[in-house]
């Protein structure tokens, strides 16, 4: 076990507000203008902006530290993490069908962090399986715009599916907050 003396310091790339991950102007999450018009519009712009934040928790890192697991004895790692998602973004597929579902990405349960190891194919495979599995599930849902519309075998509406996968991707970027913090001290929302 670490000794809290063996910590690496904590710092962030901020110079504007130190509690951030990024300065405004460097911060790709930010945009001018007006918000989005519309509940679809919010519901996809707060997750395209959550589904960001994990990929910038990540940047940087190799695959070692991606794969660190920072708090013992817990399985999670950041390289982890990029795995369970793309797990998840396909069993939402699975709500909204009413047809067989479709395999587990990476096998029985726990699967996406257990096999989290700290080799870049396995890097490169895990956000190869993200995007397709993003674009997937953006793609079965951009068929049903009506929020209300109830969706496979259990009647999920499409507004409780969006909302769910923002606070999974939301509840996981504060997963990756502390893990990126173990990892090399970098600090920031």
């Amino acid at each position: 076990m670490r000794r809290m003396t063996d910590q690496p310091a904590r710092w962030t790339q901020a110079t504007v507000y130190p509690d951030m991950w990024a300065d405004p102007d460097d911060d790709p999450r930010n945009s001018e203008g007006p918000s989005p018009d519309g509940e679809l519009a919010t519901l996809q712009d707060f997750l395209t902006n959550y589904r960001m934040t994990l990929r910038m928790k990540c940047e940087g890192l190799d695959a070692e530290q991606l794969a660190r697991r920072s708090v013992p004895p817990s399985t999670m790692s950041l390289l982890g993490l990029v795995r369970h998602l793309a797990e998840v973004e396909r069993d939402w597929r699975n709500w909204i069908t009413d047809g067989d579902p479709l395999p587990k990405l990476y096998g029985e349960r726990d699967a996406d962090f257990d096999g989290a190891v700290a080799e870049q194919a396995v890097v490169d495979a895990a956000y190869a399986d993200l995007e397709r599995e993003q674009a997937a599930t953006d793609a079965a849902l951009a068929a049903h715009p009506d929020l209300g519309e109830r969706l496979g075998k259990d009647g999920i509406a499409v507004r409780e599916l969006m909302v769910h996968r923002i606070e999974e991707y939301a509840r996981h970027c504060g997963h990756a907050d502390l893990l990126r913090e173990c990892v090399d001290g970098r600090v920031g929302q």
